[in-house]
């Protein structure tokens, strides 16, 4: 009964895996549904870690996510720490920042964290601190490379956030990326230190491991659809940033798309290949002494 259960949960994953896609792709064509899109992809990230962790696991992480974005963006709003001076269109703000700010850390965030799992290994008690800590990293890092694609587009081009003093990369400025890398790293160090201490000592079966595994990774790669559809479909015209600097956007979305195929095209390729890996390595046979190594005497015997 226990095994049909946990079938049927790892279906049900495969099914909103199947929509979230779906959703990714109409999104980048109809950008109403986008908001949409990263609600559900947290409804992903809930089910999916409650399954791999159990839900006070992807508690910690659903309340470390919002808690720590929503504290250092309002702060490097007012500051300009950790990712520089800037400050958010629109309206529906939770203090200076947009409602869905949070939970597009969360949606995106723990699609990272599956890939660095898969490239490092997964975080579970008593894990070595080797891994505690640079499976945060590797997520860092595999969420920035997100950031560094999406950002241009959405501050410079469409003006969801504005650069108070414009920046080298298409008018973003590079603390932006080290902000953002330093953020995640928090978050998920967080959600590290408590596996470590209190999560599960396995995280689920070989098979069942594996399909989790591919699940995120999937999902991950998906995110890149709407820097391809843009790269095809978006005006070519010009923009100018904050400052005055004057940038093409053909420019902008060519060098996204450069970006995500270089970025996060190859680190779920390499995520995939290591899915791949380990489902094609076989144990190892045990060890067979050979007749040469049967035929040496015991150095105990030797004389003196």
């Amino acid at each position: 009964m226990f095994a049909i259960q946990r079938s049927n949960k790892t279906a049900i994953l495969w099914v909103i895996t199947a929509v979230v896609a779906v959703g990714l792709l109409v999104s980048s064509f109809v950008p109403g549904v986008r908001t949409a899109v990263i609600v559900v992809q947290v409804g992903f990230a809930l089910l999916h870690g409650a399954h791999r962790y159990g839900w006070r696991a992807i508690g910690v992480f659903l309340v470390a996510g919002l808690v720590i974005s929503n504290i250092l963006e309002n702060l490097s709003i007012q500051t300009g720490f950790p990712f520089g001076l800037y400050h958010y269109t629109g309206s529906g703000k939770i203090f200076e920042v947009p409602w869905f700010i949070g939970p597009a850390y969360l949606a995106t965030g723990y699609l990272a964290w599956v890939v660095a799992t898969v490239l490092l290994g997964a975080v579970r008690r008593n894990s070595s601190w080797l891994t505690t800590i640079g499976t945060p990293v590797i997520g860092a890092f595999a969420m920035t490379a997100w950031d560094l694609s999406l950002d241009p587009g959405a501050s410079t081009i469409t003006h969801v956030w504005i650069w108070h003093n414009g920046g080298g990369f298409f008018g973003v400025p590079l603390g932006n990326f080290l902000g953002w890398t330093f953020t995640v790293y928090l978050f998920m160090q967080v959600f590290a230190l408590y596996l470590r201490s209190r999560g599960p000592v396995t995280t689920a079966t070989p098979g069942q491991a594996e399909a989790s595994d591919l699940q995120g990774v999937l999902l991950y790669a998906a995110t890149t659809i709407w820097f391809f559809v843009r790269y095809f479909t978006g005006e070519r015209t010009t923009v100018t940033d904050a400052v005055g600097t004057t940038w093409r956007t053909g420019d902008i979305y060519e060098t996204s798309v450069l970006v995500t195929v270089y970025g996060m095209v190859f680190i779920a390729l390499l995520a995939l290949l290591r899915i791949a890996q380990q489902r094609t390595v076989t144990p190892a046979l045990p060890t067979q002494v050979t007749a040469n190594q049967d035929a040496r005497p015991d150095p105990a015997q030797l004389p003196a």
